[in-house]
């Protein structure tokens, strides 16, 4: 997901973004608010050099790479990335005076700890076990946080996706893995079909629920998570989600009748470490900071997601990147 989009709603709130990152898995081309300047988390003299040069007043953390299943055939590469990565930031931080850290965390540090983890809100049950079945599902940044003297905001996404309204950004990765993109690549022919992972799980129709959430209303929660640590706040963690969930053969029935083209699926067994459900309770995120999901309809969700998925500045990037 392009960190563009955050980007965008700190320009109109008269905050300059300035985009670092190295362009394994991004485009330069969506990198359109703010000065960029291309270098790797594990670089500390180039992230220092960044830091004295632009002075930031708090740092968003969106460099973890986070594929399912890379992550189980390439650990040593995530722990590197992930962990260290984080380390290394965290040390460029302190080193420059920064003490303010909104990170992007993921819904795969529950696992499948039981069904009460399905839907639970991690800043409010304080006994609560975390489970993650991959590596990507678990690292986090309260307690690396804590031990340096910073505050932070975990925000613990769930499905994130659509796209700006503009049609001019949206999620576009190498290789496209996440399920919306993909069914829309079915739907308009770029690949054969769409692969459903499991057909036998315990849900209505048999196939995996998750909770999918705006990109826009991620980036709001990224505004007002950074307005709670400049008032103060104390490190915390919380869930972003809409609390609905969708099952995959939702989202292929809404690809449809969004694109008017229906998607070719074909079934296929169940993926190692795929939760059934995986549904999120953002009670604590309304409250402490005021964030509500406003994109809630997965046709709505689909249809922006559509639109960039039609939009000619996606199709350059894809045929420049093939």
């Amino acid at each position: 997901m392009s960190a563009a989009t955050p980007a965008a709603r700190f320009v109109r709130r008269d905050i300059v973004p300035v985009t670092y990152d190295n362009l394994s898995r991004g485009f330069r081309a969506l990198a359109q608010f703010g000065p960029f300047e291309q270098g790797d988390i594990l670089d500390a003299p180039r992230l220092l050099e960044v830091f004295e040069r632009y002075r930031p007043a708090a740092v968003m953390h969106f460099a973890a790479l986070a594929y399912v299943g890379e992550s189980v055939e390439k650990p040593l590469e995530y722990y590197r990335n992930n962990f260290d990565g984080a380390l290394s930031l965290v040390a460029a931080m302190r080193k420059s005076g920064v003490d303010k850290l909104v990170f992007s965390s993921t819904c795969a540090i529950y696992g499948t700890a039981g069904r009460d983890a399905d839907r639970r809100d991690v800043s409010a049950v304080a006994d609560q076990s975390l489970w993650p079945l991959q590596i990507d599902g678990g690292t986090d940044a309260p307690g690396c946080s804590a031990a340096h003297g910073l505050r932070s905001v975990s925000l613990r996404y769930f499905n994130a996706c659509g796209a700006h309204p503009s049609g001019e950004i949206g999620e576009l990765h190498r290789p496209e893995t996440h399920l919306i993109p993909r069914v829309l690549m079915a739907a308009s022919g770029e690949i054969d079909a769409i692969h459903i992972f499991g057909t036998d799980y315990p849900t209505a129709d048999g196939t995996a629920v998750r909770d999918y959430i705006h990109v826009c209303d991620l980036a709001g929660a990224h505004v007002a998570a950074l307005r709670y640590l400049e008032t103060a706040g104390e490190t915390t963690a919380l869930n972003l989600g809409t609390g609905r969930g969708y099952s995959v053969r939702e989202i292929l029935d809404s690809a449809g009748r969004v694109t008017g083209r229906a998607p070719v699926s074909r079934f296929a067994g169940r993926r190692a470490g795929d939760p059934p459900m995986l549904v999120a309770d953002a009670t604590a995120a309304n409250r402490v900071l005021n964030f509500n999901t406003r994109r809630t309809e997965i046709d709505r969700i689909i249809a922006s997601a559509w639109a960039w998925h039609r939009n000619t500045a996606r199709r350059a990037i894809v045929a420049t990147d093939s």
